[in-house]
């Protein structure tokens, strides 16, 4: 029960009273805060206007159950999502719900009964009871929730009863309703990925836009669209991205240096990573020296690390004509772990010894360091195999390949092993975004 402030301070009704009464007792409704401020009769008139001005100013905000609030606060109850730790190993979390514009507070997970907040990971929900801090908040674990809620993608349109979002999943029979102050900006026929809420508005659930992605008849809706369908995650978790950025360039100190050998990597033109190289030489006796590499990608992730956690989860990149949904961060992905041209790179490689007719006569593993000479699509290495180029590049490098090529293909052949020559499809985007053709790729030795 709020105290009753006395009588000689109702007439002195202004914004100043009405926050501090706010300030003492977060979220009040209008009935609330009349009680609280000893206010009466015609006064309730000047108190409805004070709280539409404050409103409007931004110096407060609606809450749940008609109540005010002063904006970047929490209530004293709330569901939180356990987004990670800090460097001392305590729990983060951050509220589920968060309409204001600067971004949520710290929440610190404090220890509570083991049952309740042992073993929380990261996209995990909880109900906690909330304390205010100098830097933040802490928070007690009342009940864990489960996982975070689930996400819907749809198009954001305006009806008579306000916004809607239509799921694209036909699967789903209803349309959610969307309060102006959920709607984060969406336009209509905008694809926006939202989360459902409690409660139902005008018969339907109710859902907040937490994504807008762009209009329904742009090209890229339709890789966006497979992309949520398929639960494909494309955000990586903080943790993941500070671990992808503290990784250094390799030293070379404990590895083989295969600097010397001018290993190349040969791809398809529209290749958006290069992870293994190629090399080959003659050897004393008539054959073949052959070395392959690829990228050393457990130097940077470690078992059981956050990288190796996430990797673990998306299982590969995802490739779709316009973009690319890697399994590891950029800085990764298409830096460090990519054998990049005259880039120093760790890789892990396989030296082999063959005849002159093919057969392999030995074979050594190494955890290296190599330097890519070239980065080659395969019609410039057909170019090179077929005669039509003289450089140095495709006579000291591309020539002796082509040949070890020849002598494996002849001993392969000799085994008779299945071979599926499977035709393969090429999609060509055009500038406007928009499929342009669908051809056959050509096949070529390289």
């Amino acid at each position: 029960m709020t105290k009753k402030l006395s009588d000689k301070h109702t007439s002195q009704l202004d914004k100043a009273r009405v926050l501090e009464a706010l300030a003492k007792n977060p979220q009040q409704t209008k009935r609330d805060l009349a009680h609280a401020l000893g206010v009466k009769g015609n006064a309730r008139i000047e108190l409805k206007k004070i709280l539409r001005e404050l409103e409007s100013e931004g110096a407060l905000t609606r809450g749940p159950r008609r109540t005010f609030e002063k904006p970047g606060t929490l209530p004293e109850v709330a569901v939180l999502e356990i987004i990670g730790q800090d460097p001392d190993g305590e729990l983060l979390a951050r509220p589920q719900r968060w309409d204001g514009d600067a971004p949520p507070p710290q929440i610190v997970v404090v220890p509570g009964r083991e049952e309740s907040s042992a073993a929380l990971g990261a996209g995990e929900r909880v109900l906690a009871r909330l304390s205010e801090t100098r830097n933040g908040y802490e928070a007690r674990v009342i009940k864990r929730l489960g996982a975070s809620a689930h996400k819907v993608l749809g198009v954001y349109r305006i009806g008579e009863r306000g916004g809607r979002v239509s799921p694209i999943d036909r699967k789903t029979k209803f349309e959610f309703s969307v309060d102006p102050r959920d709607s984060g900006g969406a336009q209509p026929n905008e694809l926006v990925l939202c989360e459902p809420l409690a409660g139902r508005a005008t018969g339907n659930p109710r859902a907040k836009v937490i994504e807008r992605l762009g209009n329904m008849n742009e090209p890229k809706t339709v890789s966006l669209i497979a992309i949520h369908a398929h639960g494909i995650p494309t955000d990586f978790p903080r943790e993941v991205l500070d671990e992808a950025e503290r990784a250094a360039p390799i030293d070379p100190r404990g590895r083989t240096d295969l600097r010397k050998y001018p290993l190349v990597t040969i791809d398809p033109e529209d290749a958006r990573d290069h992870d293994d190289a190629v090399w080959a030489g003659p050897d004393e006796n008539g054959g073949h020296i052959v070395i392959v590499a690829i990228a050393d990608v457990a130097h940077y992730v470690t078992p059981g690390s956050a990288l190796d956690r996430e990797a673990l989860k998306r299982g590969n990149s995802a490739y779709f004509p316009d973009r690319v949904v890697p399994m590891l961060p950029e800085i990764l992905s298409a830096d460090l772990c990519s054998l990049m041209e005259n880039e120093d790179r760790a890789c892990l490689a396989v030296r082999m010894n063959f005849d002159a007719d093919g057969n392999k006569r030995s074979h050594e593993f190494i955890r290296g360091i190599m330097r890519s000479a070239a980065t080659l699509t395969y019609q410039q290495a057909q170019h090179a195999f077929d005669g039509k180029d003289k450089s140095e590049l495709a006579i000291n490098v591309l020539n002796p390949l082509w040949r070890a090529y020849q002598a494996l293909a002849k001993a392969r052949d000799r085994r008779d092993p299945l071979s599926l020559d499977l035709p393969e499809r090429r999609i060509v985007i055009g500038e406007d975004g928009k499929v342009k053709s669908i051809a056959f790729r050509e096949r070529l030795e390289s």
